[in-house]
């Protein structure tokens, strides 16, 4: 059965439709007051009446190669588009209260210490991703360090922190841009390569009778994920290292009600400019191998989905 979501805040009648679902939806009557809403790659809004969590935003989408045939230019020069993303706060479509961080890539931290000075959110992240942050310049009293196991409740919604692992590839199932560093450093990143893995987290954010997971790469830490049974899970495609990446993580969250793509879009396009990097199709067909009874959601740049 299909359901349609909405498409507000979508760049055109001529994107891409806005979802391709699978499996039995949850009726009109039993959805939550928890809306979500995809900003590309693995950046995610999740709204609970008045509040706003953010996951990894990252608007700016400079070029970098990543999914050329010879991979991301290490010496890519950092960016941050602050014209699109003033564009999007001054009207009031994009706020927060809380910024979570699952690593520290480029593709997931660059636009964080500008949001964060902007919103004044709170951000969540590991040593290394607050060291990075405080040397872009986010305000350092916004920053709240986590090493995964809080469990943290704020007005209207909670946030469980979860250690996880980054993305494994290549034939050694290595991790691209490993590293840590202390919070005493204070020499800036430049580059895309100077901004380390640092220690991946997940988070499970519950809140308006819902709740959703969100997996900053594919893998995950099986034992951390034990006793989850989230109405959501963000699931990023890949995993191919992972020994049965897909059918593990589904059979231990519960084959969750919904399971939503993040991070399959090639980011080297614009946010508006919605391209398959090449991982959705296998992971459709994957979640549907898997967990036949859950529903799987894609949406547009800007699209929501209410769970």
């Amino acid at each position: 059965m299909d359901k349609g979501l909405s498409r507000r805040g979508l760049f055109g009648a001529g994107a891409a439709a806005a979802a391709i679902l699978a499996g039995t939806p949850a009726t009109a009557a039993a959805r939550s007051a928890m809306t979500l809403r995809w900003w590309g790659n693995n950046g995610w809004e999740i709204r609970v009446g008045t509040k706003t969590v953010l996951i990894d935003p990252w608007l700016t989408r400079f070029k970098t190669g990543t999914y050329t045939p010879a991979g991301a230019d290490p010496r890519t020069p950092l960016s941050v588009n602050r014209a699109l993303i003033d564009g999007h706060l001054d009207r009031g479509f994009l706020r927060a209260d809380h910024i979570l961080v699952t690593h520290g890539h480029y593709d997931h931290l660059t636009d964080v210490p500008y949001l964060a000075e902007r919103t004044g959110a709170t951000v969540i992240g590991t040593e290394t991703h607050l060291s990075l942050m405080a040397a872009l310049g986010a305000p350092e009293d916004q920053l709240a360090i986590a090493t995964g196991g809080e469990d943290l409740t704020f007005d209207g919604y909670s946030i469980r922190v979860l250690r996880s692992l980054h993305s494994a590839t290549g034939s050694r199932a290595q991790v691209a841009f490993p590293g840590t560093r202390t919070l005493s450093r204070r020499d800036r990143p430049r580059v895309i390569s100077d901004l380390l893995e640092g220690g991946t987290l997940a988070y499970a954010v519950s809140g308006g009778g819902a709740s959703v997971l969100n997996l900053g790469g594919s893998n995950y830490l099986e034992s951390e994920l034990a006793g989850l049974h989230p109405d959501v899970v963000l699931l990023p495609p890949g995993g191919a290292k992972v020994t049965d990446y897909v059918p593990r993580l589904l059979r231990t969250l519960g084959h969750p009600r919904w399971v939503a793509a993040t991070h399959w879009d090639d980011f080297d396009f614009p946010l508006g400019q919605v391209k398959d990097a090449g991982g959705l199709e296998p992971l459709r067909k994957a979640v549907a191998a898997a967990s036949p009874g859950s529903g799987f959601v894609v949406l547009d740049h800007l699209g929501e989905f209410t769970p």
